[in-house]
C-alpha cells in the first residue's frame, strides 16, 4: 500500500514538474509608439484632427489621446505652459505609453535676427538658459544632477540624430501656409538650430542679444529643454520643432496674437510629414529591433 502510494505521489511530481518545463508563450510586442506634446491646446488639437481611429483617456487629469497618424501609433497630450508642466505630462506620457521617440511642437520666439514669424526651428539642441549659478558676472550655465544615474545632465540636450535627418528631409517636402505682410507674401523658412527654455516669457530686445551670445540661439520658449532632460534621463529619443510666432523683442505679445494660428499650423503641418516619414524609415530599423527581442 504504502508503495502504491509513493508511486502515485512519484507520478503527480512528474506531471508537474514536465508542464512546469514547458516554453513560455511568445508575447507580441505592439508596434512603436510615437508621442507628440504641445504647450498649447490648438497645437495638439490640429494634430488630434489628423488622428485615425482617435481614442481619448484621462490619467491623473491629463488627456491623452491615441490613434494612427501617417500609419503609425501615435499619442497626442497638451501639456500647459511652462517647464513643470512639460516635465510632469512627459512623465505620465513615458510611464503609461511607453513611446520610442517624443516629439514637442508649438511656438517660440526668434532669437536669431533672421528669423520671422511663420519660419520653423528643428532644434539640433536645447538647453534651460534660466538653470545654473548666478555671480556678480551674471548666470554660470551648468546642468543639474541626474537622480537616476548620479551623474551631471549636460548644459545642451542633442536631438535624436535620425529624428534630425527625418526632419530634415520632411522640410523639403512640406507645403507650408504663406506669411503674409504688409509688404506681400513671403515662404517660411525652416532651418536646424538651437532652441532654449525658461520659465519667462521673453520679450526683450536685449534679453535675446544674451541668448544668441551665451547658447548662439535661434529661438525661446518655456518648455522644449524640460522634455528633453525628461528624455534623456530615461534614454528615450526625442525631437522639438518650434514655429516663430514673434522675435521675443518688445512687440512680442502682439506679434504673437498677430501671428499665432499661422504659426501652429505651419508647425503642425511640418510635425504630421515628419511621422509620415518615419512610418517609412524608421519602420524597418523597428522591425529587426522587435525581432531581435523576441529571439
Amino acid at each position: 500500500m504504502r508503495n502504491a502510494k509513493l508511486t502515485l505521489l512519484i507520478c503527480i511530481a512528474a506531471v508537474m514538474l514536465c508542464s512546469s518545463c514547458q516554453p513560455a508563450p511568445v508575447v507580441t510586442q505592439a508596434r512603436p509608439v510615437t508621442a507628440i506634446l504641445g504647450a498649447f491646446e490648438r497645437e495638439v488639437t490640429l494634430l488630434e484632427d489628423r488622428l485615425s481611429g482617435p481614442r481619448e483617456q484621462n490619467i491623473e487629469g491629463i488627456r491623452f489621446v491615441t490613434g494612427t497618424l501617417g500609419g503609425r501609433e501615435v499619442v497626442v497630450a497638451w501639456t500647459g505652459i511652462g517647464k513643470v508642466n512639460a516635465a510632469m505630462t512627459t512623465t505620465l506620457l513615458i510611464e503609461h505609453f511607453k513611446p520610442k521617440h517624443i516629439i514637442f511642437t508649438g511656438i517660440a520666439g526668434a532669437v536669431n535676427p533672421k528669423l520671422k514669424p511663420g519660419d520653423i526651428v528643428i532644434a539640433e539642441r536645447t538647453a534651460h538658459h534660466d538653470m545654473g549659478t548666478v555671480w556678480p558676472e551674471g548666470l554660470f550655465s551648468k546642468g543639474v544632477k541626474n537622480p537616476l544615474d548620479g551623474f551631471e545632465n549636460p548644459v545642451f540636450f542633442y536631438a535624436d540624430e535620425e529624428l534630425v535627418k527625418v526632419a530634415r528631409r520632411a522640410a523639403d517636402r512640406v507645403d507650408l501656409g504663406q506669411i503674409k505682410l504688409l509688404t506681400g507674401e513671403r515662404t517660411p523658412q525652416i532651418i536646424t538650430g538651437v532652441v532654449v527654455t525658461g520659465d519667462a516669457f521673453i520679450a526683450s530686445a536685449d534679453k535675446c542679444k544674451e541668448l544668441r551670445k551665451r547658447f548662439q540661439a535661434d529661438a525661446v520658449e518655456m518648455e522644449g529643454a524640460a522634455v528633453a532632460q525628461i528624455c534623456y534621463q530615461r534614454r528615450i529619443s526625442h525631437l522639438v520643432i518650434r514655429s516663430i510666432s514673434d522675435n521675443a523683442d518688445e512687440g512680442a505679445v502682439l506679434d504673437k496674437q498677430t501671428f499665432y494660428i499661422m504659426a501652429v499650423k505651419n508647425s503642425a503641418r511640418l510635425v504630421a510629414e515628419i511621422v509620415d516619414f518615419m512610418a517609412s524609415d524608421l519602420s524597418a530599423e523597428e522591425t529587426a529591433e522587435r525581432d531581435i527581442s523576441r529571439n
